[in-house]
């Protein structure tokens, strides 16, 4: 009788899952290949499901996952003498629900793909928990840990030290803050946006000032519960794409069900599109379009014609959110592609004037040069899949940037079994026109992370820098790149 090894159908991206991240204290990082660019001066974040077990038991979904952040210090003002050049540091978010867990050796709470453990009861006595897991927002004097059903946690910049949960002024009663906040670098406010969960749901959007105190805030019933995760700062406007995907509370209220499992596919309700005016966050217009899904946008602007443009990732129905659950088993065999697209909107009445797809190809996590957030840029970096790779068995295997103006996609294609993570843009104070792409990269042919850092506008040449990380870091969502005058 033959034995058969259930782990020999999985790909080598499993293996950064399999067993719970170590932290690890502030470490010089070895140099694999190149040198650090002069000019790179600053910090790189991450944060991402660093756990996803505790006492032999499973989470129900990536999306469960305790957060953990990656910092690493570029010849940062932190460091002097022998520590200059490039340091790591790698530490989970101490929020109240990790330590409760971490004291009792096993998992207590309920999460998005999840029901709490334990007695039935139980899964109406515990919350959800925070698990401070999606991205990060770099402050002045603090970091925040985005996690979009509740308040941010604060953490210590050089560090990771957790401070506490902050409500930025104006979060009272837990009172969510997504994970996507967006930046406009003229004005210096950053928005952002929460959707409280009830019969129906309501969104909140946020106005900052740059310490990431709430101005200004307002709120609007939406049309049941959906689940909208990220938004687009165009111009003058705010814009939001709203699913044709409904939660049906109910059975989650009484602990029948966990979210990820309550939601329902309606594509007879068509995407809406609400836009709002970034200066006075009121209701400028509501629209509807054609159904589908998204979870990120690359970005928006106001055309000379006056039209709002967004690029958006763009899925024809939530199976994404399957093939999410499956990663965290370390074996996906559902297809879930999206592509980019680029939609054209009448400000004055949010009717979609035009829609295309400008990339045909399964890409996700576009990010663009921060100080064009919010205006015509020429450049999308995202990740892609290697060339001839199964979608629906591996995860993504390259960076790209797409030319707006050429419509040429350059691709860094990482090598096999090796995994990048969303590319962050990090531009040269000193020289405008140069900028570098850094992402992590988790080898899975020796079981290691690495940091590699690209020339932004040379992503098919090899990386002029690999770093050695001293432990495994788990596949990541969002991050963010903090200029070393930004400390000053």
């Amino acid at each position: 009788m033959q034995t058969i090894n259930k782990k020999s159908t999985k790909k080598a991206w499993a293996q950064a899952l399999a067993e719970p991240a170590k932290e690890f204290s502030l470490t010089q990082l070895q140099i694999l290949s190149g040198t650090i660019p002069e000019g790179l001066h600053g910090t790189l974040y991450r944060n991402g499901p660093a756990r996803l077990e505790r006492g032999g038991m499973r989470m129900g979904h990536w999306f469960d996952g305790d957060g953990a952040i990656l910092a690493v210090h570029f010849n940062s003002p932190y460091e002097e003498g022998e520590k200059q050049g490039a340091t790591a540091v790698y530490r989970y978010v101490q929020t109240d629900g990790y330590k409760e867990e971490a004291a009792a050796g096993q998992l207590l709470y309920g999460n998005y793909g999840m029901t709490a453990p334990g007695a039935f009861w139980n899964r109406w006595l515990k919350p959800v928990k925070n698990s401070a897991n999606t991205s990060v927002l770099a402050l002045p004097d603090k970091l925040l840990a985005l996690w979009e059903g509740d308040n941010p946690h604060a953490l210590d910049l050089q560090m990771l030290n957790t401070l506490g949960k902050d409500d930025l002024g104006a979060l009272k009663n837990g009172l969510p803050y997504s994970a996507h906040p967006k930046i406009d670098q003229k004005s210096g406010s950053i928005f952002n946006f929460g959707v409280s969960v009830g019969l129906n749901g309501i969104l909140n959007i946020y106005k900052s000032d740059l310490t990431g105190k709430i101005q200004q805030k307002t709120s609007l019933e939406l049309d049941g519960l959906a689940l909208i995760h990220d938004f687009v700062l165009a111009g003058q406007y705010l814009v939001f794409f709203v699913p044709p995907l409904r939660l049906n509370i109910l059975p989650v209220l009484t602990g029948f069900s966990c979210y990820s499992n309550s939601f329902e596919w309606k594509p007879q309700l068509g995407t809406q599109v609400l836009v709002f005016d970034c200066e006075t966050l009121s209701l400028v217009s509501r629209g509807e379009t054609e159904p589908w899904f998204q979870w990120h946008f690359g970005n928006g602007y106001v055309d000379d014609s006056g039209l709002i443009v967004v690029d958006v990732v763009r899925y024809e129905d939530f199976q994404t959110n399957e093939y999410l659950r499956q990663v965290a088993t370390g074996e996906t065999h559902t297809s879930a592609v999206s592509t980019l697209w680029r939609i054209h909107i009448e400000p004055s009445t949010a009717k979609v004037k035009g829609i295309e797809e400008i990339i045909d190809r399964h890409c996700e996590f576009p990010v663009v040069p921060p100080q064009e957030t919010g205006q015509y840029t020429n450049q999308t970096y995202l990740v892609v899949h290697r060339q001839g790779a199964c979608a629906s068995k591996e995860i993504f295997g390259a960076i790209a940037r797409f030319d707006h103006k050429t419509d040429i996609l350059t691709i860094a294609d990482c090598g096999e079994n090796r995994y990048p993570s969303e590319p962050i843009y990090a531009q040269n104070p000193q020289n405008p026109e140069q900028a570098w792409i850094i992402t992590v990269v988790y080898d899975g042919n020796s079981d290691k992370s690495e940091v590699w850092v690209y020339d932004a506008d040379r992503l098919d040449d090899s990386p002029v820098c690999r770093l050695a990380l001293p432990g495994v870091i788990p596949h990541s969502f969002h991050g963010t790149w903090k200029p070393a005058h930004d400390y000053l």
